[in-house]
């Protein structure tokens, strides 16, 4: 079992930045593929980013890429999202997911534990 708790959350202004933390208890994390999504009000979730399990491997929703940066630190079982130029679309809240495999997925159904989420809300 794996329990995931995001952080770092918050309200921003339009071209701000923010780092979502998501850390992960349990001691299959450095051999999980690791992603985030984000789910606005009145929408499907979406696939924002996921990492490899070694942290060599990352991609990227085409919404993100340039602007979100994703990274993990084993050793702090911490997975990271940074996101910077941030756009009123962005708003969400934001979920990560671990993968009972290496591999990371843009599939949220390939991803077997959630966490609870963290709201981000991005002003004009």
């Amino acid at each position: 079992q794996v329990q995931l708790v995001e952080s770092g959350g918050g309200l921003v202004q339009a071209g701000g930045s923010l780092r979502l933390s998501c850390a992960a208890s349990g001691r299959t994390f450095s051999s999980s593929g690791m992603g985030w999504f984000r789910q606005a009000p009145g929408n499907a979730r979406e696939f924002v980013s996921t990492i490899s399990a070694n942290g060599y491997m990352t991609d990227y929703a085409d919404s993100t890429k340039g602007r979100f940066t994703i990274s993990r630190d084993n050793a702090k079982n911490t997975v990271y999202l940074q996101m910077n130029s941030l756009k009123p679309e962005d708003t969400a809240v934001y979920y990560c997911a671990a993968r009972s495999t290496f591999l990371m997925s843009r599939r949220d159904y390939d991803y077997a534990f959630w966490g609870q989420g963290t709201h981000v809300t991005v002003s004009s």
